[in-house]
């Protein structure tokens, strides 16, 4: 399947965004530069790589495409130029925002593929939440911790979907494919974003009495 170039960028700043932070998160863990590498790997291509699989599209993401293999190696090569730079400007708050901002790109990414193939819509929504959670909570058990997704009530997987909800109900009013993915992106990101910064939480499931 050749991608719209438009699809192939945000497929490359999802990439590099949870890259980003599995970088982030195995520095955190003290790694060393195989355990680093191993980690941001995983983060960055878990989610797509499963996306493939289950739309039975071959060659994988990124063995079509090895430039990102590069892309990669080259931010675990140079991490130790930028990464404390980056830490002393944001603060703790890096990782959060390249994972929400790898959430809203990988989610399109995988919303768009799957309206691509034909699937229902919500299959596609699903394939999306699929797309931006597994990278993440692959990094999480691979760095020996419970994944946040499932663990801090902050919405996470439910701000994927809304994304992706926002996305195929403009896609399917015939707007051109960067308004509506440029939309369900801001709509996933930004949701995230809101949830940190209003530290919103969803209630444990099914509710706890006492």
């Amino acid at each position: 399947m050749n991608l719209h170039p438009f699809l192939v960028a945000i497929e490359v700043g999802g990439t590099l965004a949870f890259a980003m932070s599995g970088l982030i998160e195995a520095t955190r863990k003290r790694m060393d530069i195989v355990g680093v590498f191993s980690v941001a790997f995983v983060s960055a291509f878990g989610g797509g790589t499963l996306r493939d699989i289950l739309l039975d599209r071959r060659p994988l993401f990124w063995i079509e495409n090895q430039e990102y293999l590069w892309l990669v190696l080259a931010m675990v090569a140079t991490t130790p130029l930028w990464l404390q730079t980056l830490r002393h400007k944001v603060g703790g708050r890096l990782m959060e925002l390249a994972d929400a901002f790898g959430l809203g790109l990988f989610a399109i990414s995988g919303a768009t593929l799957a309206d691509a193939a034909g699937m229902p819509a919500l299959v596609s929504m699903m394939m999306g939440v699929v797309t931006a959670v597994f990278g993440g909570v692959s990094r999480d058990v691979l760095c020996n911790e419970v994944p946040k997704v499932y663990s801090d009530h902050r919405p996470y997987a439910m701000c994927a979907l809304f994304g992706c909800g926002v996305f195929l109900a403009l896609n399917a009013t015939g707007l051109p494919l960067p308004i509506t993915t440029l939309a369900g992106i801001a709509a996933a990101t930004g949701s995230r974003l809101l949830a940190l910064v209003f530290d919103v939480r969803l209630p444990a499931w099914p509710a706890h009495r006492d």
